[in-house]
């Protein structure tokens, strides 16, 4: 797999060197615990927006941002001009904290031509890159054909096997004291806790000013956390974003096994009552 980061520099690089570079903007509205300020009115020059919270999702759940169905995605990825052979640069208004779901939703077409700008537009602005006020006006529809991955996106059937046979290691990315049950969930109606034989990483701790940590400090966050190497991974967070964060951050780790988010995470099961509970870390 490619490395999944390029930095502002990078980028710049190559859009002086590729035509087929299609920059998307995957910034959310919702407010993601911890998360920087979102910078309102810029965008990277030649951006396409790419709003996997409104458009770019399951459309037949009550259930945020659920990963649509193939042909859907597929239909959306061409009408915003995504070919085949596109080299695909997703990034966010905050820093590294929404782009690398936007990220992992490619990976899950099969699509790896795909890279998270690390540390998003503040990053690009920082690094002295012009910004614009409007994202691309014309677009010429792209030919992007993405076939589901097995296993990239699962569900709360696969994750409570995963739990009660202790097959896979399921990491939260939530904070400890949501882990813990010490705090009441910030969605109302849902139950405090965590999912039986997980594990918490909140995904703060892998981020430093919305970049991520360098590799050796990952390394060290992983090698303390109760896991299984040889296992697969799966993660989950409060509704499947900032899974996608600690995903990442277990790649730049080397982990290179199986990986998986549970994209109705904690607010498809804390708030299904028949879904078994842990309301502490032991």
């Amino acid at each position: 797999m490619n490395q999944p980061l390029i930095s502002p520099e990078q980028l710049q690089q190559r859009l002086l060197e590729q035509d087929n570079i299609i920059i998307l903007d995957a910034s959310i509205e919702f407010q993601i615990p911890s998360e920087s300020e979102k910078i309102k009115g810029q965008m990277i020059p030649g951006a396409i927006r790419f709003d996997y919270d409104k458009d770019f999702s399951n459309k037949h759940t009550l259930l945020p941002h659920m990963f649509p169905s193939e042909k859907h995605f597929n239909t959306r990825a061409r009408e915003i001009g995504i070919n085949q052979d596109s080299t695909i640069v997703a990034y966010d208004n905050s820093g590294t904290f929404a782009s690398p779901r936007a990220w992992w939703m490619f990976m899950a077409m099969g699509h790896q031509d795909v890279y998270i700008l690390d540390g998003g537009l503040p990053a690009w602005i920082d690094a002295g890159y012009a910004t614009d006020t409007s994202y691309r006006a014309e677009v010429t529809p792209g030919n992007f054909e993405g076939n589901i991955q097995d296993n990239y996106f699962v569900d709360a059937k696969q994750v409570l096997s995963y739990s009660e046979s202790k097959s896979a290691n399921i990491l939260d990315a939530r904070s400890q004291a949501r882990f813990d049950s010490e705090v009441p969930e910030p969605r109302a109606g849902l139950r405090s806790g965590h999912i039986p034989n997980s594990v918490c990483l909140p995904f703060a701790q892998v981020l430093n000013n919305g970049k991520l940590k360098p590799q050796s400090e990952l390394v060290e966050i992983f090698s303390t956390l109760d896991l299984t190497p040889t296992q697969p991974m799966f993660f989950s967070c409060g509704s499947g974003v900032t899974a996608c964060i600690i995903l990442l951050a277990a790649k730049l780790a080397g982990y290179s096994g199986e990986m998986g988010v549970y994209d109705g995470s904690w607010t498809e099961w804390g708030a299904n009552e028949s879904l078994p509970i842990a309301v502490t870390n032991q």
